[in-house]
């Protein structure tokens, strides 16, 4: 089998276990972040796969999802007197900081910072559609969907190279 249609088949079955996985095992846990996975998985890959894809993911993921964590605090405290400014100023820092954190071997993939950032934030979100507006409390299960979404991306990349020497 050719490495493209490998990796299609590959990544096509196992996007079923993943949607599996958080829509019915971990839907109490993780609910509503199968999307989070997807982003990681896909960040595995843009990173360059292998072990420097996994662990581009999980910590510039990580890293970034903390900077959201502070970013959202900051917006709803001490730049809540900005008004309609307050979310602008906290992303506009938020921003700044992974740009320069990136100096960092292991924060040099700003993208990868970026995705974690915004997940921290669309899972904040998800939760205070329950009343609840907790970035920290976002934290934990964003950096698990994470860390599950990148394990996929190398197990896709290994069973692909499996399916091509077959």
């Amino acid at each position: 089998m050719s490495g493209y249609l490998a990796l299609a088949v590959s990544v096509g079955l196992l996007a079923v276990v993943d949607t599996w996985l958080f829509g019915v095992p971990l839907a109490g846990f993780l609910p509503g972040l199968v999307w989070v996975s997807f982003i990681a998985w896909g960040c595995f890959f843009h990173s360059g796969a292998g072990n420097k894809g996994l662990v581009t993911a999980i910590v510039g993921m990580a890293f970034g999802a903390a900077v959201g964590v502070a970013a959202i605090w900051a917006l709803m405290a001490p730049l809540a007197g900005l008004g309609q400014f307050a979310a602008p100023v906290a992303v506009g820092l938020g921003a700044f900081v992974i740009c320069l954190a990136s100096k960092v071997p292991l924060l040099a993939t700003i993208p990868a910072s970026v995705y974690g950032f915004a997940a921290v934030a669309g899972a904040t979100f998800l939760m205070a559609g329950n009343g609840v507006m907790d970035p920290v409390s976002a934290y934990f299960p964003t950096v698990f969907s994470v860390i599950i979404g990148a394990l996929f991306g190398i197990v896709s990349e290994k069973f692909a190279a499996v399916l091509t020497k077959a």
